[in-house]
């Protein structure tokens, strides 16, 4: 009977650690907005932003020293590309340098004034593309488009010149070898379908530590020593507390995590190649992983605005760190290694791979196991970190049984003297 009463107690010990918490959870303003705000929010402004997938219309600035019909047709079919539109036409390249500098453009195409002479000399003739690198896409649209319209007036100009005898040795003449072009795992060649797969696992992470810091960092600021020092019968043992808190937080994020992996990329039209049962079980452990590593950071770092300032701080990196915005075997081996200790960095290359290349399970069982790795090395951590803070909050709390004591026995020796004066003793 002993067992099964220490067992009820451990289950009603932890249901009213739970409740507790969830309690903190919705009056503390702050874990509320990174708990539910945040989650639900961040993820649809990032997706509208890049919901256009690629750029279009990119300005960009014709200088035209040539001004031949073969300039001019140049520049109508970059303007009737999708990708450029020519903002206008500038008398030399200072003025259209003025204009990027401006960010009123974001390109130059410059015709040298012997560009016509060439071609009908039989010479090879350039344009010259200077571009904004501040912006990829932009760069890239620019370029792209330069190269595929000189491309089709060279076909042009050597079908010319070849005088073939029908339409197909024509084709032929231009283009020998035919290429067909499929793109796969990112069929609409967006920069949304590559990168915000990634930042919403890495927003779970994120914003739970954040969480997780900021509720223990307010309990910590208002001395609410109970929560660590088994003075309340219900906070009694390491197991009981870390699970409280872990099924509150569990809880939320188990709806949050469903809302980040599977509702928004259907809200977008983001890749969802994962079958629901190997995003349940991939998601299973990396939200225990995230859980019990925000609850080490929380011991680890004292006061609540400190760990905003660190999980901000190192968001970017833990981005870069993925893989996924710069292949991971180009990433230096000590930074490699510093990869390891997060489970964004695992969790981002296993989604990715499952939502985007139809990945099963078995395909990214490495970056699983290690993910399960994580969770159980994360929680014997948080168990040795929250008995740390257990024995250092057991030694502040005894400090002040002990200030106070002295207090009260210098107080009593004071009223005995005073007694023992008016009695003339």
């Amino acid at each position: 009977m002993s067992i099964f009463h220490n067992i009820a107690d451990a289950i009603s010990d932890t249901a009213f650690i739970w409740r507790q918490e969830m309690r903190q959870v919705l009056r503390d303003e702050g874990v509320l907005i990174f708990f539910i705000i945040v989650p639900l929010v961040y993820p649809l402004l990032y997706s509208w932003i890049y919901n256009n997938e690629v750029v279009r219309d990119v300005p960009v600035v014709v200088v035209d020293d040539n001004n031949s019909s073969l300039s001019r047709q140049f520049t109508r079919m970059a303007d009737a590309s999708a990708d450029v539109k020519v903002l206008c036409h500038a008398a030399d390249i200072d003025e259209a340098k003025s204009l990027v500098s401006r960010q009123l453009a974001k390109g130059i195409y410059y015709i040298p004034s012997d560009f016509d002479s060439n071609i009908y000399g039989m010479r090879q003739a350039t344009i010259s593309v200077y571009c904004d690198m501040s912006l990829m896409l932009t760069y890239q649209a620019i370029y792209q488009t330069a190269v595929s319209v000189t491309q089709t007036m060279g076909a042009g100009i050597q079908v010319s010149r070849t005088n073939p005898v029908t339409k197909r040795e024509a084709e032929i003449s231009v283009q020998p070898l035919a290429v067909s072009e499929v793109p796969i795992f990112n069929p609409a060649g967006g920069y949304g379908s590559s990168i915000l797969l990634a930042v919403l696992m890495l927003i779970l992470q994120q914003t739970l530590v954040l969480g997780i810091g900021l509720s223990a960092g307010t309990a910590r600021e208002n001395n609410r020593y109970h929560e660590l020092i088994p003075i309340d019968g219900h906070y009694q043992g390491i197991f009981r507390i870390i699970g409280g808190k872990f099924f509150c937080y569990f809880m939320i994020y188990a709806v949050m995590g469903a809302y980040l992996t599977m509702a928004v990329p259907h809200f977008f039209s983001f890749p969802q190649l994962a079958q629901w049962k190997d995003l349940l079980l991939l998601m299973l452990p990396y939200v225990l992983a995230c859980i019990f590593f925000g609850m080490i950071v929380s011991c680890v770092v004292r006061y609540r605005e400190n760990v905003m300032l660190l999980m901000v701080f190192v968001s970017v990196p833990l981005l870069f760190l993925t893989g996924i915005s710069w292949p991971h075997q180009s990433i230096p081996p000590f930074w490699q290694s510093i990869s390891w200790l997060f489970p964004s960095t695992f969790g981002v290359r296993a989604y990715v791979r499952m939502n985007t290349m139809g990945a099963t399970l078995s395909d990214v069982m490495f970056e699983y196991r290690l993910i399960w790795l994580q969770a159980l090395l994360y929680f014997l951590v948080a168990c040795i970190v929250y008995r740390h803070q257990i024995l250092l909050s057991r030694r502040h709390a005894l400090e002040q049984l002990d200030r106070i004591g002295r207090k009260i026995e210098v107080v009593a020796q004071i009223r005995k003297r005073k007694k023992n004066r008016n009695l003339g003793i």
